[in-house]
């Protein structure tokens, strides 16, 4: 089964929308507004991190960039740093560029950008470089299961 196959399959389970594919590029936050026609901050960036050793999730803000020192400090974890394409792929089943919050080989903690709430309708990556699907706030942190905290 693909990684978009596994994807679509756990939002489906979880009654979420359909993922969408699309003609251009949604690797990057930026892409992914220009193609969707929306905020740059709507765009959930599902980015993986290594929390003294531990694959973290962390569901950010297009607008944003993740503050690793404040958001160690905020989880109790000595250090937080970015994961290697081969550590994401590992822990996610997914290549970087179209990393899912959902459809992982086994539940990763998780963490959702408390400024994700500001918008009604946030699109996140749905497995690849082209795919994404509709979500909301409430539904983003129930698929995930994640802490709700500032990232910034």
């Amino acid at each position: 089964m693909s990684a978009a196959d596994r994807v679509a399959e756990a939002l489906r389970t979880a009654g979420a929308s359909e993922p969408v594919t699309l003609p251009d590029s949604t690797r990057t936050a930026g892409e992914a507004a220009a193609a969707l026609g929306v905020e740059v901050g709507a765009i959930a960036n599902s980015l993986v991190f290594l929390a003294d050793g531990a694959p973290l999730l962390v569901m950010a803000s297009g607008a944003h960039r993740v503050h690793t020192t404040g958001l160690a400090a905020r989880l109790g974890v000595g250090r937080i740093e970015r994961a290697t394409p081969e550590q994401v792929r590992a822990a996610t089943g997914q290549t970087v560029g179209g990393v899912s919050p959902v459809g992982h080989p086994s539940p990763l903690r998780a963490v959702v950008d408390e400024d994700l709430e500001r918008y009604p309708e946030l699109w996140a990556a749905a497995g690849t470089p082209h795919s994404v699907f509709r979500t909301s706030f409430a539904e983003l942190v129930a698929l995930t299961g994640g802490q709700v905290l500032p990232i910034a």
